[in-house]
């Protein structure tokens, strides 16, 4: 429940600060005292648009705070639970707007966003302004109220919720479905690369290898040739090294015997007459090897020219071809996997399209049987507001088409967000004159009037706390106003009802009745607000009996009223 509202710079007000009780709570004054600039504030503060022009003459901002009791409200804990707003057992809303087009909202001390103010509001208020019950024109809201008075609200959620999985299911079918072709051309060209590569059999380093191995073919003569000089030198020339190298270790021997400092260096020669013996054995051993073959040459050539046109289509060495290799796999069996997401996807669907047909054929059924039950409830209530000779239908109509379903039911077919029918309220005033839609005969009283019948019909236990009332009396008056009063005082009985009225037959019900009224200091005109006490609300009642100045039969009524109040 709303408990306090602050207003600030607000149109006529520079400042007010009520406090609101549980119950119905009454405001009522003359025309034009402000009455209807409260129930602005309280829109704004929940998410109303804001405009400069409602910032009080002279004021450079104007600023609207609420405190809400919401001790057992979960769904709305855990919503700002959510946006990671701590909230206990009340919830503090302030909204300011300035000249400057800047406008700030805090949710308990904390800064936030328009878009959670209006996630907020649905859990805390329900405003019905004067033109606000032009949403019961709207033939869109008239299945809602059916559905909420046939206790259809948990299944209506769900059969929303398959209807949006079907149309991501159907979206995500569709681009699938048109990515198929690309899907297969490039499977494709990547079997064929893949293949290309795995059909060259590359082997790691071996066009290093090659190359070596090619340029000694290619020079097999020459280096034959060097080699043979090489080992001549070394080993078999009669000036080779290896005789001058035993020639110098036989005379290092005989030195060695007169002076055994040239041990040493005899260590030394005989070391290198080995090294020189090993690379002579080595070069005798390579001539012995080396092969002179063109055809080996011509395999070598044209190998590397195989691995090069591979090199260049896939990353420019043979470790890139290896790694290209690897992301060629991996994309293609993304692609496969397509395949098989594609195949899920028309699994689930069907199952989806399946739960949704059971659900909006169990949900039709109960429309249906429901429908004849909220007429009567709505139609035994009529005439106690002045709407006697009313009559009141529900009419069902094919669901506008939804989105398409070709698996539904094995055939072609649509669905919608509300199933297989929707419904338009029809409304007939007059005795003789047939029913017609609700949106074409309805004035604005009687809509106004059947806004709270339907309120009270459709379990007002599901509605928010705090219900906001603006001149529901319109066009009514005596037995109808006393038995709207005696609604807003049921309503009041699980909410809390807030309504401006001009009835005193209405206000009498209050459980608090708050008198606005206007005053001129300093040239200035500000709208004022207080409760009343008994007496206090004796005069009120006995104004509005009156149109004017109270007088004596007038007060009399209004006690009169007062004590047959319950």
């Amino acid at each position: 429940m709303l408990k306090r509202l602050v207003v600030q710079n607000l149109a006529v007000i520079d400042r007010l600060d009520v406090e609101f009780q549980a119950g119905l709570n009454i405001l009522s004054g003359e025309t034009g005292s402000g009455k209807s600039v409260i129930l602005d504030a309280l829109e704004l503060l929940v998410g109303a648009k804001a405009a400069t022009d409602m910032i009080r003459t002279g004021e450079s901002r104007s600023s609207v705070e609420g405190i809400f009791e919401i001790e057992g409200n979960a769904p709305l804990l855990d919503l700002l639970d959510r946006s990671g707003i701590e909230a206990d057992g009340e919830i503090v809303l302030r909204r300011e707007i300035a000249h400057n087009g800047r406008a700030r909202i805090f949710i308990n001390h904390q800064s936030a966003t328009l878009a959670l103010l209006r996630e907020v509001q649905p859990h805390l208020v329900d405003i019905h302004g004067q033109g606000d019950q032009q949403s019961l024109l709207l033939a869109g809201n008239h299945l809602s109220l059916l559905d909420a008075f046939a206790g259809l609200g948990e299944e209506r959620r769900v059969l929303e919720k398959l209807y949006e999985e079907i149309t991501c299911n159907l979206l995500e079918t569709e681009r699938l479905s048109q990515l198929e072709a690309s899907r297969l051309q490039q499977l494709d060209i990547l079997e064929f690369q893949i293949d290309e590569i795995d059909r060259a059999r590359l082997g790691e380093d071996e066009d290093t290898i090659l190359e070596a191995e090619r340029n000694v073919l290619a020079n097999a003569e020459r280096i034959k040739e060097k080699a043979a000089e090489a080992y001549s030198s070394l080993y078999e020339h009669e000036a080779s090294v290896l005789d001058s190298l035993s020639g110098a270790i036989r005379r290092c021997e005989y030195l060695e015997e007169f002076d055994k400092r040239f041990g040493a260096t005899l260590e030394q020669l005989e070391t290198a007459k080995i090294a020189v013996e090993e690379a002579a054995y080595f070069i005798r051993s390579y001539i012995d090897h080396i092969e002179v073959s063109p055809e080996r040459l011509r395999f070598i050539e044209d190998r590397l020219s195989d691995i090069e046109r591979i090199k260049r289509k896939y990353g420019g060495s043979i470790a890139a071809v290896f790694e290209m290799r690897e992301n060629l796999g991996a994309r293609q069996e993304e692609l496969r996997e397509t395949r098989a997401r594609s195949e899920g996807l028309e699994a689930e669907l069907r199952r989806n399209l399946d739960l949704y047909g059971k659900s909006a054929k169990r949900i039709s059924r109960e429309r249906r049987k429901k429908a004849r039950d909220f007429e009567a409830a709505v139609e035994a209530q009529l005439p106690g507001v002045a709407l006697e000779a009313a009559r009141f239908f529900v009419r069902f109509f094919e669901a506008p088409a939804g989105v398409a379903a070709p698996l539904l039911a094995g055939g072609g077919g649509r669905i919608s967000r509300t199933g297989e029918e929707t419904a338009e309220f029809y409304f007939t005033a007059n005795p003789g004159e047939d029913a017609r839609p609700l949106r074409e005969v309805a004035s604005g009283g009687e809509l106004s009037r059947l806004m709270l019948l339907l309120k009270q019909v459709t379990a007002p236990t599901l509605f928010p706390r705090t219900l906001v009332f603006d001149e529901i009396d319109a066009g009514i008056g005596g037995r109808a106003a006393d038995y709207v009063g005696a609604k807003l005082k049921d309503l009041a009985l699980y909410n809390q009802v807030l309504c401006v009225t001009h009835q005193a037959a209405m206000a009498r019900y209050a459980d608090a009745h708050f008198r606005v009224w206007k005053i001129t200091e300093g040239g200035r005109t500000s709208s004022r607000i207080e409760q009343l006490g008994d007496a206090d609300r004796v005069e009120e009642l006995a104004r509005m009996l009156g149109g004017g100045a109270p007088t004596t039969l007038a007060r009399r009524h209004a006690r009169e009223l007062m004590q047959k109040r319950s």
